[in-house]
């Protein structure tokens, strides 16, 4: 359960090389991803579901530290959705990237103990397809595959910790968590599973569409 940044995390500063993230709701990420999961992009922003969260420990409790999440491609592709096989095909070359953007968490910066005290969920993230998006979404292009990556960054308090940036942070991905995005789901058991498994979609269960 317990991920860390395999052999890399040599020469890391002591503050953040014992750190070690555990993702949380990990058997609902294996399912979604058992069936390959889709996030839903909108020009307006969407959460994501299920919610990115993580459990933290080896930090040092004193040390102040910023948390921020960011999204890369898995691949140089494009995809179509073949609903005969209920499979998603390549279908050509990616688009040019979207502009990479990180998302911080809003609590950062905080101590260590605060970030271990409890599950560190980024709930208020937010997809776009919005190359022009101004509200500091995620952007991403529909229909490519991404893998979100959460980095912990020690703040460095000596005047020239700039020199030390790369010793300073540690970096988590855990692969269950890869999705496509799409602006409408391809997968109708995905929608199924969102639906069963989403305490907000409600509505859907009801019969009544989203608001």
């Amino acid at each position: 359960g317990w991920a860390g940044e395999g052999p890399g995390a040599s020469g890391k500063n002591r503050h953040v090389c014992h750190a070690a993230a555990r993702l949380e709701m990990g058997s609902l990420w294996e399912e979604f991803n058992r069936l390959g999961t889709e996030m839903i992009v909108t020009k307006a922003g969407r959460r994501m579901f299920p919610t990115f969260q993580v459990k933290l420990s080896g930090l040092d409790p004193l040390a102040d530290y910023v948390l921020l999440m960011d999204f890369i491609p898995l691949d140089d592709k494009r995809y179509r959705y073949a609903f005969h096989s209920s499979s998603w095909l390549a279908a050509g070359r990616a688009e040019p990237a979207a502009p990479g953007r990180v998302h911080f968490h809003p609590d950062s910066p905080a101590k260590g103990a605060q970030w271990m005290r409890q599950i560190v969920s980024f709930d208020k993230l937010k997809l776009t397809n919005n190359l022009l998006d101004d509200n500091g979404h995620i952007i991403l292009n529909s229909m490519h595959r991404y893998q979100p990556r959460f980095h912990v960054v020690f703040v460095d308090p000596r005047r020239d910790s700039e020199r030390f940036a790369h010793q300073n942070f540690k970096s988590f991905s855990f692969p269950e968590t890869q999705f496509m995005a799409v602006t409408a789901y391809q997968n109708h058991r995905i929608t199924q599973l969102k639906i069963a498994s989403n305490p907000f979609a409600k509505g859907f269960r009801d019969g009544d569409p989203e608001p």
